[in-house]
């Protein structure tokens, strides 16, 4: 599983050379400049660590014991934040940790005092400078030797044990730097220029090491005690919760994209739709910005282990101007080698936010497909009772009327990539093909339950119906894709959907009320405060919402979903709400639907092609080392580009969406299938009629 967020300084995942002596690295040490002070956490960060376990011990939804066991679960995942490639920390240093510090952070949590994940992020930055040091040394007097067959294990927190010394750790940041040189080449780097950006980047990163404050160790290591209660819940600084009501605002120039810190990489969370990375189609959700540069011949800045809110500033800008990320793709398991991304920076449109309609033909048949990127809702329009105030429930009643018009044999509704939005819409447009009744169950901390109905639309369309999903299908879609099952109106369609099936509420840290003015702020605490369960009693929570029918995407499921984090919420039931099936599709369509689809699939060479293809991705993706030897290298980083230029939905090297979608075309074969299929049923009492 990925480490969860937390926003470190931590330092370049790849990197390695040859193993210098340990003589060699105390010479290093000798000749170093005197580490800065260590880091102590402020009065302020004090008061907020004791009202932050109030507020996670009362309202939070998961009830934490707090006992040893949350030591230990804090402890891990602190070191995974940190240190997820387990290449700063020997076995030692982590047992003296756990010893001195680590097995009473239950008791510290509780008391709101943070100097234990001081002293762990003290321990952390003085190995950080070490390796630096190691890396600016090696890089300048060694050489490479890429013909021996050697492999470096990747995320080895889940393979491989702490290095037993200094030896085994100096042959881990050997083998990175190794590693990362090689990425570098065949991102298009060459010679000269890889060894001395390299260099740089070793060399900004240790004055960010040494630059370090008391916030970045605070947040980080709060970060890991709330993320043990659920991934969803996050500490905002001041000077984060800034940068994070301007996310939501939509309204900043930049490129249109939820940036979140996992480990030492700035990972996109949420791709905007509307927005500026939304209509270049080349970035993704998950993907891992690992430089930026300003305009189209800007230096690339390498950002691994950089503040988010500094990161943030990188990438925003004023609109019409080029910004240039350099990301390791999350189809690719964020594995080498790296892609640069061109984005002219623009504000959020709307319109392309809004639902849209296209007709294709399948076997004679004219198929309306539904695309819907979010379920948006201008709530100050609707407030005002503006006229065309943006809906998606509107915008899609409309399309709906137009497609009846068009005569249409049956719709797809198209959710990929949809990662939510307003829960009102969501509901109201589930209404438009079930009627009205419930839609979704909400269940508080409490245990408190209420049922959300759609009490305003009747039902516009009753033909045939899929719904088109996959794994960045989240929260609403989630709950939209679960109606449409739950009532038996229609076929789902795709991959698992992500499975995040949580309510989150934002709280400010406040102190007591007191006479005095101008208190310091303390920051925000997002919170998890409820769970989304299906009408039928299950959650989507961490499973998401199964297919009917599969038809696998190339999006890494061990990268992307809930299920990927290690504290998320599980899978629970209650009661089943009061509500009728439509019955449009049974299980036996279903079951006959999944026979005429694997019937086929077996005789259409393209989709075996597919397969093939994903059998491969998967085999690389699942691989647990790399190999360092450059000619498997170049290999693999073909091969792995081949494929995406093959079945991606854009070009690589425009970004611009292909004009077939493979996916889309698979789906009209099924919706195919189940238009014949209610025609037959249909035919089938009047011919009964007839005989008798």
């Amino acid at each position: 599983m990925k480490s969860l967020r937390s926003p470190l300084l931590s330092v370049l995942l790849f990197f390695s050379i040859l193993t210098l002596s340990w003589d060699h690295s105390r010479a290093i040490a000798a000749k170093a400049e005197p580490a800065p002070a260590l880091l102590e956490p402020t009065p302020e960060q004090m008061e907020a660590s004791r009202h932050l376990a109030q507020y996670l011990i009362q309202n939070h939804y998961r009830k934490v014991p707090l006992n040893d066991s949350l030591s230990q679960q804090i402890f891990k995942r602190f070191l995974d934040n940190i240190d997820n490639n387990r290449s700063y920390f020997m076995a030692s240093d982590v047992e003296k940790l756990k010893r001195e510090v680590g097995n009473r952070l239950d008791d510290d949590f509780v008391t709101g005092n943070p100097e234990g994940g001081f002293a762990i992020y003290n321990q952390f930055l003085s190995r950080a400078r070490q390796k630096m040091a190691f890396m600016m040394k090696t890089l300048k007097t060694s050489t490479f030797d890429f013909t021996q067959p050697e492999m470096l294990e990747l995320e080895r927190s889940k393979t491989a044990p702490w290095p037993a010394d200094l030896a085994a750790l100096q042959d881990q940041w050997r083998k990175e730097l190794k590693y990362q040189y090689l990425n570098m080449k065949f991102t298009g780097e060459k010679g000269k220029s890889i060894k001395s950006t390299l260099e740089k980047s070793f060399k900004n990163r240790l004055n960010l090491f040494n630059q370090q404050k008391p916030e970045d160790a605070f947040v980080s290591y709060i970060n890991a005690v709330t993320t043990s209660f659920d991934p969803h819940t996050d500490y905002f600084s001041p000077d984060m919760y800034e940068n994070f009501q301007i996310d939501m605002s939509r309204s900043l120039e930049g490129i249109g994209a939820k940036l979140q810190v996992e480990n030492e990489y700035t990972v996109v969370n949420e791709i905007i739709p509307g927005g500026p990375a939304f209509k270049g189609n080349q970035l993704k959700k998950g993907d891992r910005i690992i430089g930026v540069g300003q305009g189209d011949k800007g230096e690339i800045i390498d950002v691994v282990g950089w503040r988010i809110n500094d990161v943030v500033k990188k990438i925003r800008g004023p609109k019409g101007t080029v910004v240039r990320l350099k990301v390791l793709p999350a189809s690719q398991a964020n594995k080498g080698p790296a892609r640069i991304i061109r984005i002219v920076r623009d504000k959020v449109d709307l319109q392309e936010q809004a639902a849209q309609k296209k007709i294709i033909v399948e076997n004679g048949k004219k198929i309306g497909v539904i695309e819907l990127p979010s379920f948006y809702l201008d709530f100050e329009g609707e407030r005002q009772n503006k006229k065309d105030y943006a809906s998606t429930t509107r915008d899609v009643l409309k399309i709906l009327k137009e497609l009846q018009a068009e005569q249409v044999d049956g719709i797809i509704i198209d959710l990929r990539n949809n990662g939510g939005g307003s829960l009102e819409e969501a509901v109201n447009t589930t209404g438009l093909f079930v009627g009205q009744g419930p839609v979704v169950q909400v269940s508080n901390a409490l245990g408190g339950k209420m049922v959300l109905k759609d009490e305003e639309y009747p039902m516009v369309y009753g033909g045939p119906l899929i719904v088109l999903v996959n794994r960045y299908s989240a929260s609403a879609s989630e709950i939209f894709a679960a109606a449409i099952q739950d009532y038996g109106r229609g076929v789902i369609v795709g991959d698992r959907t992500f499975g995040k099936g949580t309510v989150q509420s934002i709280v400010s840290i406040k102190r007591p009320f007191s006479m005095f003015m101008n208190q310091p702020d303390l920051g925000q605490l997002k919170l998890t405060v409820a769970k989304f369960y299906r009408i039928s009693g299950g959650s989507t929570q961490h499973i998401g919402v199964l297919p009917d029918i599969v038809l696998p995407s190339m999006i890494d499921p061990e990268v992307v979903g809930e299920d990927t984090y290690t504290s998320s919420l599980p899978w629970t039931t209650i009661s089943r709400a009061e509500y009728a099936p439509v019955g449009s599709v049974s299980r036996a369509d279903i079951s006959m639907l999944k026979s005429e689809f694997k019937a086929r699939a077996s005789k259409d060479s393209q989709y075996k092609a597919y397969l093939n293809d994903l059998e491969t991705l998967n085999r690389i993706r699942n691989k647990k080392s790399v190999s360092l030897q450059e000619k498997n290298f170049q290999s693999e980083s073909k091969t792995l580009k081949q494929i995406q230029e093959r079945w991606g939905d854009e070009n690589l090297e425009t970004g611009k969406k292909k004009k077939t979608d493979f996916i889309i075309q698979e789906a009209a074969g099924i919706l195919d299938d189940l238009i014949e299929l209610k025609a037959q049923e249909e035919k089938a009492p009047m011919l009964q009629k007839q005989a008798t």
